[in-house]
């Protein structure tokens, strides 16, 4: 179930009761059938009301049988208008994919079609390439004697350990990390964890003696009881751990390691794959791997790797400089 709008959230919709009921429907469908996850579903509630407010400013309230009405030119100025507003081309595609997502709901629910939809282009963006980091950075970011002389409790430097090296030793969402169940815990002897990707699939995932080791010592120093259908890693107070924990870890240490903004956890993920594949890993594999629906997702890593040989290259081939090239003397 995703988060409930708050009451005045909801009567601030632009939009009739019978419109409003709608959009109800749809959050718990997109949370419930569809099994988003929460920041998806607020991110397209958000661009729904972002479309409502335009449609208001332009004709009144708007209702179910106004977005069915709607012509192509509606949602090509509606683009055209979050242009204005610097809105990138990435966000544009999100906007989009999420008021088709309403308008689908609409016809399953007997409405209509909102043909408009359908009728405009998405626009085209450049995938962006992972950021990994360095194989030595990314195993001094999980190495857990940097922070040894932190002021914490020996138990949370250990949980916070655990979960960097499923980040990078397991190639693991920091969402799959943290959704791990303590009787699911990878823990020596086990060779494999399920963890609940995007979409509510679930997938196995080798993992490392060292990983295994990381997270049996968390396990044997945390002071608060795990039950099994619980979270494996829990917060200071026992609850489930937050994501924005593992994401100010991070940060500090990439600030003591001198490392750029793009060192996150997720670019621990991005590390994983680089680092699988420049050892030769197989693509298909790495796909598995990384629980990615298309393996054209997967290989915006060769590309990456393809950028490091070059600049391996550059820096190492005697021409890369660009000396020029001296010309033979004339004979006098």
């Amino acid at each position: 179930m995703p988060p409930a709008l708050p009451l005045t959230e909801i009567e601030r919709l632009p939009a009739d009761p019978e419109l409003r009921a709608a959009i109800r429907g749809w959050r718990v469908a997109l949370a419930q059938e569809r099994r988003m996850a929460d920041n998806t579903v607020e991110a397209y509630s958000r661009d729904l009301r972002q479309f409502l407010i335009h449609l208001e400013r332009r004709g009144g309230t708007p209702s179910i049988a106004g977005l069915v009405a709607l012509k192509p030119r509606d949602i090509r100025g509606f683009m055209a208008a979050r242009r204005a507003d610097e809105v990138g081309g990435r966000s544009l595609m999100r906007m989009l994919a999420g008021l088709r997502s309403f308008a689908r709901h609409l016809e399953r629910e007997g409405h209509g079609v909102v043909a408009a939809l359908g009728a405009v282009r998405s626009p085209k963006v450049e995938r962006r390439l992972p950021r990994p980091l360095p194989v030595a950075a990314a195993k001094a970011l999980t190495d857990p004697e940097l922070r040894a002389g932190e002021d914490r409790e020996p138990w949370i430097l250990a949980r916070d350990a655990a979960v960097l090296a499923l980040l990078y030793g397991a190639g693991l969402r920091i969402s799959e990390a943290l959704g791990i169940r303590r009787e699911d815990a990878p823990l020596p002897g086990i060779d494999a964890v399920t963890v609940l990707g995007k979409g509510g699939k679930q997938r196995m995932v080798p993992v490392l003696p060292v990983v295994a080791e990381a997270v049996a010592g968390y396990v044997a120093a945390c002071p608060h009881p795990l039950p099994a259908e619980g979270p494996l890693f829990v917060g200071a107070r026992g609850g489930p751990l937050s994501a924005r924990v593992i994401q100010y870890v991070v940060a500090r240490a990439r600030g003591a390691l001198g490392l750029p903004q793009s060192a996150t956890p997720h670019a621990l993920r991005h590390s994983f794959a680089t680092h699988l594949l420049a050892r030769q890993g197989e693509l298909r594999a790495i796909q598995e791997l990384l629980g990615h629906a298309s393996l054209s997702t997967t290989q915006l890593y060769t590309r990456v790797d393809a950028a490091r040989l070059m600049s391996a290259f550059e820096a190492a081939h005697p021409r890369a400089g660009r000396m020029p090239v001296p010309r033979p003397r004339a004979e006098a």
